[in-house]
Formats: C-alpha cells, sequence, structure tokens
C-alpha cells in the first residue's frame, strides 16, 4: 500500500493536528484521495513516499573493492566493478549476474555478511565434574598458531563465550584430524 504527503513549493510538509493545519519538517502521511483533496485546499502537489531499498549483502572482499571504487579518482567506478566481475566469475552469465549485483549495491548501498561461524566440539571426548557443573567436551581450537584439541566447555553457549567458534575459511586451512569433527553452527543468537 502506497502512502502519500503534501509538500509546498517551500519544501515543507503538511501536518494535520486535529482542526488546523500547518506546515513543518515532517510529513503526516495520507492515502492519495485524501491527499488529492489536501491539494486542492492548500497551494501544494502530491508526493508519494517510497520506502528505501535494503542494502544489498555483499562479501568482505566485495566491500573492499566497491569501496575502492567509490573512492578512485582514477578509474571509473563501473570499470572497478567490471574488472572485479571479469576476474572473479567463473563463466559470462556469473559475470553478468555478479555485476549487476554490485552495480546495485555501489548505487543503493551495501552491508557487508557476517561469515558463518562453527564450533568444533570433539565426539566421545568428556571432561568429567567440569567446574563442578557437571559433563563438558573437549573442542577443537587454534591457539598460539597450532590447532589443538584441549579447549573445554559445557555446551554450545560456553564455547561461544570462550570464543572457540571457527569460520570456514578457518576450517578448510586446518589438519585433516580437525577436518574429520562434524561442525556445528553457531547461530546469531548464540554469537
Amino acid at each position: 500500500m502506497s502512502m502519500y504527503a503534501v509538500k509546498n513549493d517551500v519544501g515543507s510538509w503538511l501536518a494535520v493536528d486535529g482542526m488546523d493545519d500547518f506546515w513543518c519538517d515532517f510529513p503526516d502521511t495520507f492515502s492519495k484521495n485524501e491527499a488529492k483533496r489536501q491539494v486542492q485546499i492548500h497551494d501544494a502537489h502530491v508526493v508519494e513516499l517510497v520506502e528505501a531499498p535494503a542494502k544489498v549483502v555483499v562479501s568482505e572482499e566485495e566491500a573492499k573493492m566497491l569501496k575502492k571504487a567509490k573512492d578512485t579518482t582514477v578509474w571509473r567506478p563501473a570499470a572497478v566493478i567490471s574488472k572485479y566481475a571479469y576476474n572473479a566469475a567463473k563463466d559470462s552469465d556469473q559475470e553478468v549476474l555478479l555485476e549487476d549485483r554490485l552495480m546495485r549495491a555501489y548505487v543503493i548501498g551495501w552491508t557487508v555478511e557476517k561469515p558463518k561461524r562453527y564450533v568444533l566440539p570433539m565426539p566421545g571426548t568428556y571432561y568429567h565434574n567440569y567446574r563442578m557443573h557437571g559433563n563438558a567436551q573437549y573442542y577443537a581450537v587454534k591457539g598460539t598458531g597450532n590447532w589443538r584439541p584441549d579447549a573445554i566447555a559445557l555446551d554450545t553457549d560456553d564455547a561461544v563465550k570462550h570464543g572457540y567458534t571457527v569460520t570456514q575459511s578457518d576450517i578448510d586451512a586446518t589438519p585433516d584430524w580437525v577436518k574429520a569433527i562434524t561442525p556445528m553452527e553457531v547461530t546469531d543468537d548464540e554469537q
């Protein structure tokens, strides 16, 4: 359903307060018919209020490229985006879709996607009477540059609280023994 407002030539919006009409910085909204009626009473015109489009979700790498495209004084923004799409896409169809999405992000605005986060509970490794709260489990973590199987947490929430989360790119770069662990995705409310 569309909403309409009434604006005068000075740039003020019509507001209706009970029996009085006045002009202000923020519009009252009307149905299309009511807005047309108000225009007949006041020397003004109807403005259709349109909801702003949602920002386009992009990866961190895409966001860096878009920032470069916005800040460039040497290259045209479209050329920066086109080159990126050409180098990133596997085929021409994907290139066209990627370029279109990135051009929309450039114009509308963008937000960087949060990478999915995981914890790596090691099956069959339980630590009894952990902190006198009951059973806990070992988690694989990367500490001091090396992967180790010695992080202990009561549950997923506790593992997140202790910072035992990893991304898919972290998992892809792990030793084989870590890749054998089934990762558990952490939801937004746990992060």
